[in-house]
């Protein structure tokens, strides 16, 4: 990241891609029941594709009818925020293949639901920007 306060510092794919993967919730955003809605979910990242679980209801019912989604993970603390922001198409898995190899990797709810269905977004961009925080400059 940038040490200059204040500025926003463009991230590469390399660095949205680590802080994805340093990760496990973010927000999905779909639209839903015609209007735009935003899940939080818990996701997984591998080979370049994001993996999420979901049960069935109104997020996999919209995602089969509107696979375009935008997901984003962000983070502030005292010195520094960094917001990472995906858009892709969003599928759920259908082949047993496929859902074995999900299966196969380090993700579990957060709530104790039975969530059996695996989606899958395949990015068509993916941005990022991270910069120090600092006191307010002087107004005048």
């Amino acid at each position: 990241m940038d040490d200059t306060i204040g500025i926003a510092h463009t991230l590469s794919d390399e660095e949205c891609w680590q802080l994805l993967g340093e990760n496990a919730f973010g927000r999905l955003v779909l639209h839903a029941a015609g209007e735009i809605d935003v899940f939080p979910v818990n996701y997984v990242v591998t080979e370049g594709t994001l993996y999420l679980r979901t049960a069935p209801g109104t997020k996999l019912l919209e995602l089969t009818i509107h696979p375009d989604v935008v997901f984003e993970i962000d983070h502030v603390d005292d010195t520094s925020a960094y917001s990472v922001v995906l858009k892709g198409s969003a599928e759920e898995l259908q082949s047993q293949d496929e859902i074995d190899l999900a299966d196969s990797l380090p993700l579990v709810p957060f709530l104790p639901t039975l969530k059996y269905r695996w989606v899958r977004i395949r990015p068509t961009t993916l941005t990022g920007r991270a910069f120090q925080r600092g006191p307010e400059p002087e107004r005048y």
